[in-house]
Formats: C-alpha cells, structure tokens, sequence
C-alpha cells in the first residue's frame, strides 16, 4: 500500500487489515493490542520553565489512532533510579496560551522542570477536554460560568465525567523500557488505569499547580 497517498481513514483500515493478518498468523490474539514500538526519535531543544535537550518519541501500533507522543529526558547523575513520568493530556488552551480556566500550562511547565534535572519522560496524549474533544471542551466552559464543575457540565452535555483512557500511554511506557516509574499526577485514575496495564507505579509525586479551590475540577 502506498502510504504517501492515502488518508488517515485508508491507514487505520490498513493497520486494522494487518492486525487481522496478525491474528490469523498466531502471533496475535483476538481483541488483543498488538505490542508498541518506537517508530521515529530525534533530539529537540525545549524552552519551558527551563531549556534543556529531549529526544521527541512517536510510536507504531498504539492502541488508538491518535498522534501521541513522548519527550524522553536523560538520566545523567542517577541513572539506576526510578525515572519520573507526567503522562498529559493535550490541553490546547492552556499548554498553548496559558488561558486560566485550567492548570495545564502549569502543570506541563513544572513537568518539564523537574523531569529535565531528574530524567524521565513526559507523555503527551492526544485527549484534549478529558477525552471529550475541543469544542466540547469550550461548550462545557459556558457551563462552568453559569455555576457547574467540569465533571457536571460534561454530563449535562452528554458526555462522560473523564472519557481519557491511558491504555497507550502504557504502551508507550513499555516501548521506552519504562515499565517501573515515579507517576507526577494528581489523579487516582490516571494511576489505577496504568497499574491495570502492567506498568509499576512506585510511587506518586503530587503535581503543585494542580491544587485549585474547586475539588475535582482539573487533574
């Protein structure tokens, strides 16, 4: 098949045929999810809270057709410890623009600070609005002025509380030998969902620009 001419729905039809294959061969089981790997790496300079050099990581055979990505940084004094994670979901408004209807940017800033002097990678999934998407996002925002939480607003517009699945940034972790981690978040799901797939959480480090008034409201 010729990738270079067709579009997005041909590729996922194309991995979904050679899953298929997969399967039939027995080197795949039904509903199974094929193994990740690394398909491209290439060094990048980030100036976010500080600057500094990570390697910018995508990945073949992830769960979900989305472009997701990871920013790989070194280890060079401790090498041997456990390595810090943020797996982030995408937030255009406030990774972007630092709009303060969330703690995104705040939290992606001090992501990049710690996990470039520790070692570590930051995971950044392709989920914007709690999975929702980002129109949905902004119309749950009207909401919220009106004097509903997120998780209210969600559902008043048909949609789930958090709808983010971390299936891929499993997979992910697996990929890039990270199998045993440090997890920065704030959310109990996040690291439910990771334990699930076989990644060792082995310990949690709370992420600071996440404690807000409003229970709940951003993790």
């Amino acid at each position: 098949m010729d990738t270079k001419s067709c579009g997005s729905a041909d590729l996922l039809k194309y991995d979904m045929t050679e899953m298929g294959a997969a399967v039939a061969r027995g080197e795949l089981s039904a509903g199974e999810t094929p193994r990740a790997k690394v398909r491209s790496r290439v060094p990048v300079v980030l100036r976010r809270g500080v600057e500094c050099v990570a390697d910018l990581v995508t990945f073949e055979n992830l769960a979900d057709p989305g472009e997701h990505v990871a920013f790989v940084f070194p280890a060079p004094y401790r090498a041997a410890e456990i390595l810090l994670v943020r797996v982030h979901s995408e937030c255009l408004t406030g990774d972007l623009l630092g709009c303060d209807r969330c703690q995104c940017g705040g939290q992606l800033q001090e992501a990049v600070t710690l996990i470039a002097a520790r070692g570590g990678a930051i995971l950044y999934l392709r989920q914007e609005g709690r999975g929702i998407g980002l129109y949905n996002k902004v119309d749950a925002y009207v909401l919220q002025d009106v004097g509903y939480d997120t998780f209210e607003a969600n559902r008043l517009l048909g949609r789930g509380a958090d709808e983010r699945t971390y299936r891929m940034a499993a997979q992910m972790l697996s990929a890039l030998g990270l199998d045993t981690v440090e997890l920065l978040t704030n959310n109990p799901d996040k690291v439910r969902q990771l334990r699930a797939e076989g990644i060792e959480i082995a310990s949690v480090r709370r992420s600071e620009p996440d404690l807000l008034t409003e229970p709940h409201r951003f993790f």
